[in-house]
């Protein structure tokens, strides 16, 4: 070994940071774990959209729902064991949106959830014939 110094340097420089991104807080566990059984459509929520300046609701939206914010609000919702919903909410200046979790869940504060669908590794193809 020509530089054992650096070795040793390097060796304990990635222990740190391994262990550093082993740290997280119990309520950064648990939040990031109910966000994860919400998009696994395990959460039921209540959605709704308040226009700030009338106080009127706009939008209410309810039941087992994942949210998106990509400029709008996007909510997806399971509506049956194999029957889902989509709806696009366009955001504006005078308008609230409130998501509340109807029922507690159990999610663990000690272990990070890892969700892996083989559906989702192995691409669908669509296969079209014809003459060229």
């Amino acid at each position: 070994m020509k530089h054992p110094k650096k070795s040793a340097m390097i060796a304990t420089a990635l222990t740190a940071i391994l262990l550093m991104a082993g740290c997280s807080s119990d309520a950064k566990t648990a939040s990031d774990n109910l966000s994860k059984a919400a998009d696994q459509f395990e959460v039921q929520r209540k959605i709704v959209g308040i226009n700030t300046r009338t106080g009127d609701y706009l939008f209410y939206v309810e039941g087992r729902c994942s949210i998106e914010r990509a400029g709008d609000l996007i909510v997806t919702c399971k509506q049956g064991p194999n029957e889902y919903r989509k709806h696009y909410i366009g955001q504006a200046t005078d308008v609230a949106w409130v998501s509340t979790q109807m029922e507690a869940i159990d999610v663990s504060v000690y272990h990070t959830r890892v969700v892996i669908k083989p559906e989702g590794l192995i691409p669908a193809i669509d296969l079209q014939g014809g003459k060229q």
